[in-house]
């Protein structure tokens, strides 16, 4: 069955975005959204000042209707791999053990249940201990009880500061440390990590933990400081069951209470907390409502993996709430049929209408797609990629039948009922995003950041198109800056430059970091955020991202070229899971390190046994992987010297738990550099 369509409002943006501010020397003009350009947003409704009231309101309006869902862990079935990895110089043979989890079907907590548990959340931390003003940290996965915490504190005027799961100890420290927070809410199976790092986190005194911890957990958080008090979330709830309402009276928050310090996932140093008031959440919520209105109807359904950690998440689950939208909870591993036993992957359990993703799990999803009909026969293959070939061509009734018959299946490994997607937190590839449109579901751009709260651009689906990032949101106004040393410039046609943001979603700073704050090339003085990212405005006020400014690099001739850019378009290929592009001042072209599609990239060669470390080394393998690489570059447009003169390969895949992606997933170019620096050198060596 397909998703239930919207009808789209193909004139309602009119000129897309609008100038409010005319240039200066040096900048380009001053745009905002044309429909909202005499005024920036800054509430969704009148009655919606502060993030509780968004809580209060749902429960008002939505009553007895499905808040959020979650699925619990029934068993997990432990399976064994052999691997073949190089360990100083020397091939090592390693077993691993994959957990794969089997789960029970979705339950869910209505919105006046899910309001009840925010109240009884807030009075229990509030008679534990925990003051107006004082900071209380987040240490766990996305989940219902991450919200119920988070809500809670917010009721009770406290700050939430976050941290992403899979910190190790160093963040972790810094994140608790830095705002000297005075407790932590954590996963079971995440205690051992905050007992490690009690020593050196004095202000801590209370632990609120939820599922069932292993044994001697507590005791040793016990034996670490015997003043610490650990209490289970259901306790907790059960304190605040017992107390008085008048508390949360006492202890509402105003629209300029600090609601959350965000900590960025640090790709570049310690991880910088981004602090951001009741107001900025808001006037972000009122953005993604006003653009996205009719798309969201109340009663649909969210996918929610994404870590709440990261503000993208956390305000889509805010707009979710305050329109009616059951969020249901997944985790990344057992979002398909693959990845779990004895049960149905998240997606086609929960058969979400909405689902938002970062590029590496649409890339993830283009390619397991490809996969799986290049390995089925000559029949299917053709039928499936005519079908597709009569989509994107729109014949009116051959389109329909193709969509129905051919590319159905598809959409039923993602439940069969995604209306639209989202994607944001890096540049994806417009191979990709064209894909998915036509054999899923329309797939739309977004673009923002911690300091804007997530958002300062979003793409409408009355404005499908690929390579554009959208519109600017109704709560921020853009301006590009001249990069003269990159040529780029206001003048130029189309205008380009760097992207700098304004408005009521935009925070006003760092917590803790005057150093921060008061450079001009971050904060400029008349309340510009500079984002470091470079942006082109298109003819129809929509903008494009075509740069960051710390990754564009100058090659031997002079010539720029812009890494991200580059990672985008060749992390399409289907040979590939993980990309860095480097180059170095003294090169001519840059190279690529990369995490091969093991699937992928057997089926190229079947009569093989070899272990992916293998492959790895196979000249032929290399070449193959470069020639694919260097022919989607011709086919984007890139120049000569954008093209790859060699590729790294390498069968260890890159984790946050080894250092070489963010806890965002975004990849930490510099340590990725640095592990692969000999063979780097040998590139560059043997082309000189």
């Amino acid at each position: 069955m397909s998703p239930k369509s919207i009808p789209l409002r193909y004139d309602h943006f009119g000129e897309g975005s609008v100038e409010v501010e005319p240039a200066k020397p040096g900048e380009g003009p001053v745009r905002r959204l044309a429909i909202t350009s005499n005024e920036l947003l800054t509430r969704p409704s009148e009655e919606i000042n502060t993030i509780p009231d968004i809580v209060t309101y749902a429960a008002k309006k939505y009553g007895n209707m499905k808040a959020a869902g979650w699925r619990n862990i029934v068993k997990t079935h432990e399976e064994q791999k052999e691997i073949k990895k190089t360990v100083d110089g020397h091939e090592v043979t390693e077993t691993k053990t994959w957990n794969y989890y089997e789960l029970s079907d979705y339950k869910y907590i209505d919105y006046l249940g899910f309001e009840t548990a925010v109240s009884q959340a807030a009075r229990g931390l509030a008679v534990m201990g925990v003051s107006a003003g004082q900071v209380f940290n987040i240490y766990a996965n996305t989940g219902l009880n991450w919200q119920i915490i988070s809500q809670g504190c917010a009721l009770i005027s406290s700050t939430v500061a976050t941290a992403y799961d899979t910190l190790g100890e160093a963040g972790l420290i810094h994140s608790l440390n830095e705002p000297e927070c005075i407790g932590v809410f954590a996963n079971s199976d995440l205690l051992p990590m905050v007992g490690k790092v009690l020593p050196r986190t004095p202000t801590v005194r209370y632990i609120v933990y939820d599922g069932k911890p292993r044994s001697g957990a507590l005791d040793r958080l016990y034996a670490v400081n015997r003043d610490i008090k650990a209490l289970h979330i259901d306790d907790l709830l059960k304190v605040g069951n017992a107390s008085d309402m008048k508390i949360i009276a006492e202890r509402y928050p105003k629209p300029d209470t600090m609601a959350c310090i965000m900590y960025t996932s640090g790709s570049t140093g310690p991880p910088k907390g981004v602090c951001l008031t009741h107001a900025n959440l808001i006037a972000s919520v009122a953005s993604v409502h006003r653009v996205f209105e009719p798309h969201i109807p109340q009663g649909d359904r969210y996918l929610a993996y994404l870590p709440l950690a990261h503000v993208l998440e956390y305000i889509v689950e805010l707009v979710a709430l305050y329109v009616g939208i059951t969020i249901g909870y997944a985790r990344p591993k057992t979002l398909t049929d693959s990845s779990v036993r004895n049960c149905k992957g998240d997606l086609v359990a929960f058969q979400p209408n909405i689902m938002f993703g970062v590029p590496a799990v649409w890339e993830s999803i283009k390619k397991g797609i490809v996969g799986k009909v290049n390995q089925s026969n000559i029949l299917s293959r053709k039928v499936f990629w005519g079908g597709l070939a009569l989509k994107k061509a729109e014949i009116p009734i051959l389109s329909r039948v193709a969509s129905s018959l051919v590319l159905g299946s598809t959409r039923a490994a993602t439940g069969g009922q995604l209306r639209f997607g989202m994607s944001g937190s890096a540049s994806l590839s417009e191979g990709t995003q064209d894909f998915l449109n036509h054999a899923i579901m329309p797939l739309m751009q977004a673009y923002g950041m911690t300091e804007s709260c997530g958002m300062c651009t979003l793409l409408p689906p009355e404005l499908y198109q690929t390579g554009s990032v959208g519109l600017p949101v109704p709560s921020t106004e853009i301006k590009l800056l001249d990069v003269p040393e990159a040529g780029y410039s206001s003048q130029n046609d189309p205008q380009t430059g760097e992207i700098c943001i304004r408005g009521p979603s935009v925070t006003k700073g760092y917590f803790k970091r005057p150093d921060l704050n008061s450079d001009e090339s971050i904060f400029t003085k008349d309340g510009w955020f500079r984002t470091g990212d470079v942006g082109q405005w298109n003819a129809d006020g929509t903008i494009s991202l075509i740069d960051r400014i710390k990754n564009l690099i100058k090659l031997q001739h002079g010539e720029y070229i812009a890494l991200e850019h580059l990672e985008a378009i060749y992390k399409s290929c289907d040979l590939i899971s993980d990309i860095c592009v480097y180059a170095s001042a003294e090169a001519k072209q840059p190279l690529a390190i990369i995490v091969p599609h093991e699937h992928n990239l057997r089926r190229t060669r079947p009569s093989t046994s070899a272990s992916l470390h293998d492959l790895c080394q196979d000249k032929a393998v290399k070449e193959k992987i470069l020639n694919e690489c260097n022919a989607l570059g011709k086919k984007s447009g890139l120049r000569p010297v954008e093209l790859l003169c060699d590729v790294i390969l390498t069968s260890e895949e890159w984790t946050a738990d080894n250092g070489l992606l963010t806890a965002a997933h975004k990849i930490q170019r510099s340590k990725i550099a640095d592990t692969f620096r000999n063979e780097i050198d040998a590139v560059y060596k043997n082309q000189k």
